[in-house]
Protein backbone atom coordinates (compact mmCIF):
# COMPACT_ATOMS: atom_id res chain seq x y z
CA UNK A 1 0.00 0.00 0.00
CA UNK A 2 1.95 3.39 -1.09
CA UNK A 3 1.57 6.26 1.34
CA UNK A 4 2.71 9.84 0.78
CA UNK A 5 4.97 10.28 3.49
CA UNK A 6 4.67 14.05 4.08
CA UNK A 7 3.67 14.75 7.60
CA UNK A 8 6.27 16.90 9.52
CA UNK A 9 6.48 16.44 13.67
CA UNK A 10 3.74 19.26 13.98
CA UNK A 11 1.28 17.81 11.56
CA UNK A 12 1.55 14.51 12.61
CA UNK A 13 1.15 15.38 16.42
CA UNK A 14 -1.85 18.00 15.28
CA UNK A 15 -3.43 14.38 13.89
CA UNK A 16 -2.86 12.24 15.86
CA UNK A 17 -4.26 14.62 19.28
CA UNK A 18 -7.38 15.31 17.11
CA UNK A 19 -7.99 11.72 16.09
CA UNK A 20 -9.16 10.99 19.99
CA UNK A 21 -9.86 15.19 21.36
CA UNK A 22 -13.31 14.91 20.73
CA UNK A 23 -16.79 14.68 22.12
CA UNK A 24 -15.65 11.18 24.35
CA UNK A 25 -12.43 12.72 25.61
CA UNK A 26 -14.39 16.10 26.44
CA UNK A 27 -17.25 14.93 27.84
CA UNK A 28 -16.54 11.66 28.86
CA UNK A 29 -13.76 13.35 31.00
CA UNK A 30 -16.35 15.94 32.41
CA UNK A 31 -18.99 13.60 32.88
CA UNK A 32 -16.61 11.40 35.23
CA UNK A 33 -15.29 14.36 36.92
CA UNK A 34 -18.85 15.96 38.21
CA UNK A 35 -18.40 12.84 40.95
CA UNK A 36 -14.77 11.48 40.85
CA UNK A 37 -13.37 15.41 40.56
CA UNK A 38 -9.65 15.14 38.98
CA UNK A 39 -9.78 11.39 38.77
CA UNK A 40 -12.27 11.98 36.06
CA UNK A 41 -9.29 12.38 33.49
CA UNK A 42 -8.17 8.79 33.78
CA UNK A 43 -9.84 7.69 29.93
CA UNK A 44 -7.84 10.88 28.92
CA UNK A 45 -4.88 10.23 30.73
CA UNK A 46 -4.72 6.52 29.64
CA UNK A 47 -5.30 8.17 25.74
CA UNK A 48 -1.39 10.37 26.82
CA UNK A 49 -0.22 7.05 28.14
CA UNK A 50 -0.81 4.89 25.09
CA UNK A 51 0.61 7.79 22.26
CA UNK A 52 3.72 7.16 24.73
CA UNK A 53 3.84 3.01 24.86
CA UNK A 54 2.89 4.00 21.00
CA UNK A 55 6.58 4.85 20.75
CA UNK A 56 7.71 1.70 21.24
CA UNK A 57 6.20 0.34 17.40
CA UNK A 58 5.91 3.22 15.51
CA UNK A 59 8.50 2.41 13.30
CA UNK A 60 6.96 -1.16 13.02
CA UNK A 61 4.02 0.31 11.39
CA UNK A 62 5.93 3.07 9.86
CA UNK A 63 7.75 0.48 8.32
CA UNK A 64 5.14 -2.19 7.30
CA UNK A 65 1.99 0.54 6.44
CA UNK A 66 -0.45 -1.99 6.05
CA UNK A 67 -3.59 -2.21 8.34
CA UNK A 68 -3.47 -4.62 10.98
CA UNK A 69 -6.23 -7.04 9.35
CA UNK A 70 -3.93 -7.14 6.20
CA UNK A 71 -0.74 -7.90 7.91
CA UNK A 72 -2.72 -10.62 10.19
CA UNK A 73 -4.70 -12.04 7.02
CA UNK A 74 -1.10 -12.07 4.89
CA UNK A 75 0.51 -14.26 8.06
CA UNK A 76 -2.49 -16.16 8.65
CA UNK A 77 -5.18 -16.64 6.09
CA UNK A 78 -8.18 -14.66 5.20
CA UNK A 79 -10.16 -15.78 8.12
CA UNK A 80 -8.39 -14.37 10.18
CA UNK A 81 -8.05 -10.96 8.15
CA UNK A 82 -11.97 -10.90 8.27
CA UNK A 83 -12.40 -11.34 12.01
CA UNK A 84 -10.05 -8.79 12.76
CA UNK A 85 -11.70 -6.41 10.19
CA UNK A 86 -14.91 -7.67 12.05
CA UNK A 87 -13.45 -6.63 15.30
CA UNK A 88 -12.31 -3.42 13.85
CA UNK A 89 -15.84 -2.25 12.86
CA UNK A 90 -17.55 -3.40 15.85
CA UNK A 91 -15.51 -1.02 18.15
CA UNK A 92 -16.46 2.14 15.75
CA UNK A 93 -20.33 1.34 16.72
CA UNK A 94 -19.26 2.56 20.28
CA UNK A 95 -17.50 5.72 19.11
CA UNK A 96 -20.55 6.05 16.93
CA UNK A 97 -23.28 6.00 20.01
CA UNK A 98 -20.87 8.39 21.74
CA UNK A 99 -21.32 11.13 19.45
CA UNK A 100 -25.03 10.34 19.41
CA UNK A 101 -25.24 10.66 23.13
CA UNK A 102 -22.53 13.31 23.30
CA UNK A 103 -24.50 15.59 20.60
CA UNK A 104 -27.79 15.01 22.19
CA UNK A 105 -27.05 16.49 25.61
CA UNK A 106 -25.32 19.68 24.30
CA UNK A 107 -28.77 20.14 22.86
CA UNK A 108 -30.67 18.90 26.38
CA UNK A 109 -28.75 22.75 27.41
CA UNK A 110 -31.60 24.27 25.00
CA UNK A 111 -34.12 22.31 25.93
CA UNK A 112 -34.67 19.53 23.79
CA UNK A 113 -35.50 16.06 24.41
CA UNK A 114 -32.82 13.35 24.16
CA UNK A 115 -33.90 10.31 22.27
CA UNK A 116 -36.19 11.91 19.20
CA UNK A 117 -32.63 14.28 18.95
CA UNK A 118 -30.33 11.50 18.30
CA UNK A 119 -32.83 9.41 15.91
CA UNK A 120 -32.20 13.13 13.89
CA UNK A 121 -28.15 13.09 14.99
CA UNK A 122 -28.52 9.39 13.35
CA UNK A 123 -29.38 10.64 10.39
CA UNK A 124 -27.69 13.48 9.40
CA UNK A 125 -24.42 11.38 10.50
CA UNK A 126 -25.36 9.03 7.72
CA UNK A 127 -26.34 11.66 5.31
CA UNK A 128 -22.86 13.33 5.47
CA UNK A 129 -21.24 10.47 5.07
CA UNK A 130 -22.12 9.79 2.03
CA UNK A 131 -20.98 13.26 0.92
CA UNK A 132 -17.41 14.07 0.09
CA UNK A 133 -16.86 16.22 3.31
CA UNK A 134 -13.27 15.04 4.03
CA UNK A 135 -12.34 18.07 2.94
CA UNK A 136 -14.31 20.26 5.35
CA UNK A 137 -11.91 18.26 8.17
CA UNK A 138 -9.90 21.51 8.84
CA UNK A 139 -13.06 23.55 9.96
CA UNK A 140 -14.15 20.65 11.85
CA UNK A 141 -10.34 20.50 14.21
CA UNK A 142 -10.30 24.18 14.00
CA UNK A 143 -13.92 24.24 15.42
CA UNK A 144 -12.04 21.59 18.33
CA UNK A 145 -9.55 24.59 18.86
CA UNK A 146 -12.25 27.21 19.21
CA UNK A 147 -13.81 24.83 21.86
CA UNK A 148 -10.01 24.80 23.63
CA UNK A 149 -10.14 27.98 23.45
CA UNK A 150 -13.19 28.73 25.69
CA UNK A 151 -12.05 26.07 28.34
CA UNK A 152 -9.07 27.93 29.10
CA UNK A 153 -11.27 30.96 28.91
CA UNK A 154 -13.53 29.50 31.67
CA UNK A 155 -10.23 28.75 33.76
CA UNK A 156 -9.65 32.40 33.50
CA UNK A 157 -13.56 33.47 34.29
CA UNK A 158 -13.47 30.52 37.93
CA UNK A 159 -9.76 31.64 38.50
CA UNK A 160 -8.83 28.09 37.99
CA UNK A 161 -5.60 28.60 36.20
CA UNK A 162 -4.08 27.31 39.78
CA UNK A 163 -6.10 24.38 40.50
CA UNK A 164 -5.45 23.23 36.74
CA UNK A 165 -1.82 23.58 37.64
CA UNK A 166 -1.95 21.13 40.39
CA UNK A 167 -4.28 18.91 38.90
CA UNK A 168 -1.38 16.17 37.80
CA UNK A 169 -0.13 15.85 41.54
CA UNK A 170 -4.05 15.89 42.41
CA UNK A 171 -4.93 13.59 40.19
CA UNK A 172 -2.33 10.55 41.66
CA UNK A 173 -4.31 11.05 44.72
CA UNK A 174 -7.70 11.03 43.85
CA UNK A 175 -7.60 8.34 41.31
CA UNK A 176 -7.07 6.15 44.44
CA UNK A 177 -11.45 6.68 45.01
CA UNK A 178 -11.75 4.21 41.79
CA UNK A 179 -12.23 0.93 42.39
CA UNK A 180 -8.88 -1.21 41.47
CA UNK A 181 -10.60 -3.13 39.04
CA UNK A 182 -12.29 -0.04 37.16
CA UNK A 183 -9.01 2.17 37.43
CA UNK A 184 -7.50 -1.35 35.72
CA UNK A 185 -10.22 -1.75 33.25
CA UNK A 186 -10.35 1.76 31.84
CA UNK A 187 -6.79 2.73 31.67
CA UNK A 188 -5.56 -0.97 30.32
CA UNK A 189 -8.05 -1.42 27.92
CA UNK A 190 -7.48 2.39 26.38
CA UNK A 191 -3.52 2.13 26.51
CA UNK A 192 -3.53 -0.75 24.83
CA UNK A 193 -6.00 -0.14 22.62
CA UNK A 194 -3.81 3.13 21.27
CA UNK A 195 -1.37 0.20 20.21
CA UNK A 196 -3.31 -1.34 18.11
CA UNK A 197 -5.68 1.11 17.07
CA UNK A 198 -6.33 2.30 13.38
CA UNK A 199 -7.17 5.97 14.16
CA UNK A 200 -3.36 5.90 14.77
CA UNK A 201 -2.05 3.52 12.34
CA UNK A 202 -3.16 5.45 8.83
CA UNK A 203 -1.19 8.69 10.77
CA UNK A 204 2.36 7.22 11.38
CA UNK A 205 2.58 5.64 8.20
CA UNK A 206 2.35 9.19 6.64
CA UNK A 207 5.11 10.65 8.70
CA UNK A 208 8.11 11.85 6.27
CA UNK A 209 10.83 10.33 8.12
CA UNK A 210 11.69 8.37 11.05
CA UNK A 211 13.07 11.43 13.17
CA UNK A 212 9.38 13.18 12.13
CA UNK A 213 7.74 9.82 13.51
CA UNK A 214 9.03 9.52 17.34
CA UNK A 215 9.09 13.45 17.86
CA UNK A 216 5.44 13.53 16.70
CA UNK A 217 4.29 11.01 18.72
CA UNK A 218 5.61 12.42 21.60
CA UNK A 219 4.32 15.83 20.86
CA UNK A 220 0.85 14.58 20.63
CA UNK A 221 1.36 12.48 23.86
CA UNK A 222 2.69 15.02 25.92
CA UNK A 223 -0.34 17.68 24.54
CA UNK A 224 -2.58 15.03 25.27
CA UNK A 225 -1.70 14.57 28.77
CA UNK A 226 -1.90 18.97 29.06
CA UNK A 227 -5.75 18.28 27.55
CA UNK A 228 -6.75 15.80 29.76
CA UNK A 229 -6.82 17.92 32.83
CA UNK A 230 -8.69 20.73 31.32
CA UNK A 231 -12.25 19.25 31.55
CA UNK A 232 -11.82 18.31 34.93
CA UNK A 233 -10.70 21.00 36.66
CA UNK A 234 -13.40 23.62 34.78
CA UNK A 235 -15.71 21.13 35.80
CA UNK A 236 -14.14 20.63 39.71
CA UNK A 237 -13.92 24.63 39.34
CA UNK A 238 -17.58 24.80 38.51
CA UNK A 239 -18.86 22.82 41.01
CA UNK A 240 -16.98 24.83 43.91
CA UNK A 241 -18.19 28.02 42.42
CA UNK A 242 -21.99 26.64 42.85
CA UNK A 243 -22.79 27.69 39.02
CA UNK A 244 -23.57 23.96 38.08
CA UNK A 245 -27.56 23.40 39.41
CA UNK A 246 -28.17 20.74 41.82
CA UNK A 247 -29.13 17.12 39.98
CA UNK A 248 -27.41 18.32 36.62
CA UNK A 249 -26.58 14.87 34.59
CA UNK A 250 -23.24 14.36 34.14
CA UNK A 251 -22.68 14.30 30.22
CA UNK A 252 -24.57 17.84 30.24
CA UNK A 253 -21.82 19.74 32.57
CA UNK A 254 -19.67 20.81 29.60
CA UNK A 255 -22.15 22.24 27.86
CA UNK A 256 -24.16 24.01 30.60
CA UNK A 257 -20.58 25.33 31.78
CA UNK A 258 -19.82 26.90 27.97
CA UNK A 259 -23.42 28.42 27.67
CA UNK A 260 -22.72 30.11 31.27
CA UNK A 261 -19.21 31.38 30.41
CA UNK A 262 -21.08 32.56 26.76
CA UNK A 263 -24.30 34.48 29.29
CA UNK A 264 -26.80 31.30 28.76
CA UNK A 265 -27.92 29.35 25.77
CA UNK A 266 -30.21 32.46 24.72
CA UNK A 267 -27.14 34.55 23.90
CA UNK A 268 -25.31 34.81 20.99
CA UNK A 269 -21.79 33.76 22.19
CA UNK A 270 -23.49 30.66 24.74
CA UNK A 271 -24.98 29.32 21.36
CA UNK A 272 -21.52 29.68 19.42
CA UNK A 273 -19.51 28.02 22.28
CA UNK A 274 -22.11 25.10 22.29
CA UNK A 275 -22.23 24.72 18.65
CA UNK A 276 -18.38 24.52 18.67
CA UNK A 277 -19.28 21.24 20.40
CA UNK A 278 -22.28 19.97 18.72
CA UNK A 279 -20.67 20.91 14.72
CA UNK A 280 -17.56 18.46 15.61
CA UNK A 281 -20.09 15.69 16.31
CA UNK A 282 -21.52 15.77 13.26
CA UNK A 283 -17.83 15.46 11.79
CA UNK A 284 -17.16 12.93 14.02
CA UNK A 285 -19.92 11.00 13.71
CA UNK A 286 -19.98 10.63 9.98
CA UNK A 287 -16.76 10.19 10.04
CA UNK A 288 -16.74 6.97 11.58
CA UNK A 289 -19.78 5.56 9.79
CA UNK A 290 -17.78 6.50 6.47
CA UNK A 291 -14.64 4.19 8.04
CA UNK A 292 -17.30 1.41 9.31
CA UNK A 293 -19.01 1.49 5.58
CA UNK A 294 -15.70 1.26 3.71
CA UNK A 295 -13.92 -1.71 6.11
CA UNK A 296 -17.48 -3.62 5.45
CA UNK A 297 -17.37 -3.01 1.54
CA UNK A 298 -13.46 -3.40 1.58
CA UNK A 299 -14.36 -7.02 2.35
CA UNK A 300 -16.63 -8.07 -0.36
CA UNK A 301 -19.43 -9.11 1.31
CA UNK A 302 -21.98 -7.31 -0.70
CA UNK A 303 -21.41 -6.20 -4.65
CA UNK A 304 -20.07 -2.69 -5.41
CA UNK A 305 -22.46 -0.23 -5.83
CA UNK A 306 -24.33 2.79 -4.54
CA UNK A 307 -27.28 0.96 -2.62
CA UNK A 308 -24.84 -1.07 -1.42
CA UNK A 309 -23.11 1.35 0.23
CA UNK A 310 -26.65 3.59 1.50
CA UNK A 311 -27.49 0.54 3.06
CA UNK A 312 -24.36 -0.58 5.08
CA UNK A 313 -23.84 2.99 6.41
CA UNK A 314 -28.16 2.89 7.21
CA UNK A 315 -27.01 -0.71 9.52
CA UNK A 316 -24.27 0.92 11.35
CA UNK A 317 -26.12 4.15 12.20
CA UNK A 318 -28.96 1.99 13.37
CA UNK A 319 -26.40 0.03 15.43
CA UNK A 320 -24.93 3.17 16.45
CA UNK A 321 -28.50 4.21 17.59
CA UNK A 322 -29.41 1.19 19.50
CA UNK A 323 -26.19 1.35 21.67
CA UNK A 324 -26.99 5.18 22.20
CA UNK A 325 -30.81 4.45 22.92
CA UNK A 326 -29.50 1.68 26.06
CA UNK A 327 -26.85 5.02 27.04
CA UNK A 328 -24.75 4.50 30.29
CA UNK A 329 -21.67 6.79 31.03
CA UNK A 330 -19.88 7.68 28.11
CA UNK A 331 -15.93 6.83 29.62
CA UNK A 332 -17.41 3.30 30.44
CA UNK A 333 -19.25 2.76 27.24
CA UNK A 334 -16.43 3.76 24.52
CA UNK A 335 -14.19 1.31 26.69
CA UNK A 336 -16.65 -1.63 26.74
CA UNK A 337 -15.94 -1.39 22.97
CA UNK A 338 -12.26 -0.60 22.92
CA UNK A 339 -11.95 -3.85 25.32
CA UNK A 340 -13.67 -6.15 23.41
CA UNK A 341 -11.77 -5.25 20.68
CA UNK A 342 -8.32 -5.45 22.45
CA UNK A 343 -9.58 -9.26 24.09
CA UNK A 344 -10.24 -10.54 20.62
CA UNK A 345 -7.15 -8.76 18.72
CA UNK A 346 -4.26 -8.03 21.24
CA UNK A 347 -3.24 -12.03 21.65
CA UNK A 348 -3.08 -12.47 17.50
CA UNK A 349 -1.52 -9.35 16.87
CA UNK A 350 1.44 -10.25 19.79
CA UNK A 351 1.42 -14.19 18.10
CA UNK A 352 2.48 -11.66 14.68
CA UNK A 353 5.51 -9.62 16.40
CA UNK A 354 6.83 -12.61 17.79
CA UNK A 355 6.64 -14.72 14.25
CA UNK A 356 8.10 -10.99 13.08
CA UNK A 357 10.52 -11.05 15.39
CA UNK A 358 11.81 -14.63 14.89
CA UNK A 359 11.50 -15.59 18.56
CA UNK A 360 8.23 -18.33 18.09
CA UNK A 361 5.89 -19.14 14.74
CA UNK A 362 2.20 -19.86 15.95
CA UNK A 363 0.47 -22.45 13.53
CA UNK A 364 -1.96 -20.89 11.66
CA UNK A 365 -4.93 -22.82 12.60
CA UNK A 366 -3.74 -21.96 16.27
CA UNK A 367 -3.70 -18.08 15.64
CA UNK A 368 -7.01 -18.25 13.85
CA UNK A 369 -8.72 -21.00 16.96
CA UNK A 370 -7.49 -18.36 19.22
CA UNK A 371 -9.48 -15.22 17.51
CA UNK A 372 -12.94 -16.84 16.44
CA UNK A 373 -13.07 -18.17 20.00
CA UNK A 374 -11.96 -14.86 22.21
CA UNK A 375 -14.11 -12.77 19.51
CA UNK A 376 -17.20 -14.66 19.85
CA UNK A 377 -16.70 -14.63 23.91
CA UNK A 378 -16.26 -10.97 23.84
CA UNK A 379 -19.75 -9.74 21.25
CA UNK A 380 -21.02 -11.99 24.17
CA UNK A 381 -19.93 -10.58 26.91
CA UNK A 382 -20.26 -6.97 25.33
CA UNK A 383 -23.92 -7.57 24.43
CA UNK A 384 -24.90 -9.06 27.91
CA UNK A 385 -23.07 -5.66 29.82
CA UNK A 386 -24.82 -3.54 27.80
CA UNK A 387 -28.48 -5.15 28.78
CA UNK A 388 -27.17 -5.87 32.11
CA UNK A 389 -24.07 -3.99 33.28
CA UNK A 390 -24.09 -5.89 36.68
CA UNK A 391 -22.42 -8.54 34.80
CA UNK A 392 -18.58 -7.96 36.45
CA UNK A 393 -16.62 -11.46 37.33
CA UNK A 394 -13.27 -9.31 37.24
CA UNK A 395 -14.53 -6.50 38.96
CA UNK A 396 -15.32 -3.80 36.23
CA UNK A 397 -17.24 -4.13 33.12
CA UNK A 398 -14.03 -3.71 30.99
CA UNK A 399 -11.53 -5.22 32.75
CA UNK A 400 -14.43 -8.32 32.60
CA UNK A 401 -14.89 -7.96 28.48
CA UNK A 402 -11.04 -7.60 28.03
CA UNK A 403 -9.54 -10.33 30.48
CA UNK A 404 -12.14 -12.78 29.20
CA UNK A 405 -10.93 -12.10 25.60
CA UNK A 406 -7.31 -11.92 26.30
CA UNK A 407 -7.07 -15.39 28.58
CA UNK A 408 -9.23 -17.29 26.22
CA UNK A 409 -7.08 -16.01 23.53
CA UNK A 410 -4.24 -17.56 24.95
CA UNK A 411 -5.79 -20.37 26.30
CA UNK A 412 -6.94 -21.26 22.77
CA UNK A 413 -3.67 -20.95 20.97
CA UNK A 414 -1.84 -23.39 23.37
CA UNK A 415 -4.96 -25.43 22.94
CA UNK A 416 -4.62 -25.01 18.68
CA UNK A 417 -0.85 -25.44 19.08
CA UNK A 418 -1.92 -28.92 20.85
CA UNK A 419 -3.84 -30.03 18.15
CA UNK A 420 -1.73 -29.49 15.88
CA UNK A 421 1.21 -31.61 16.95
CA UNK A 422 -0.97 -34.64 17.93
CA UNK A 423 -3.77 -34.52 15.34
CA UNK A 424 -1.88 -32.58 12.11
CA UNK A 425 -4.79 -34.17 10.27
CA UNK A 426 -7.48 -31.85 11.87
CA UNK A 427 -9.44 -29.14 10.41
CA UNK A 428 -7.96 -26.80 13.22
CA UNK A 429 -4.79 -26.36 10.51
CA UNK A 430 -6.77 -26.22 7.90
CA UNK A 431 -5.32 -23.25 5.75
CA UNK A 432 -7.79 -20.45 5.76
Amino acid sequence: MAFERRLDTFSLAALLVSAHYGLGFLLGTAEKSLTLGTAGSLYAVSLGLGTIALLGLAKFYWTQTEQIWTLLGSAYGDGVKLFVGLMSWSSLIGIEAVQLISGAFILKVFGIPTLPTMVVLAILFATISLLPTEKAGWILRGLLVLNFLALLYGLWVLHAFGDYLRSPIEFAGSVQHISLPSAVGISLSTILLVLIDMKYQQFLVQAKDVQSLYKGCALAAIILLLLAFLPSTLVVAAHNAGILPPGIDGKETLPFILSWIGGGSQKPLGIALIVSLLVPALGIGSSILRVQTKTVLDFNILPASVWSRVLVTAANALFGLAVAFKGGEIVNLIVSFYAAYVGAVFVPFVTYLLAQTGRYNFSKGSVKLSLIVSSFLVICLLILTLTNSDLALFGSIELNIMGTGILSGILFLFIGEVLEKYFPTSKVGEKA
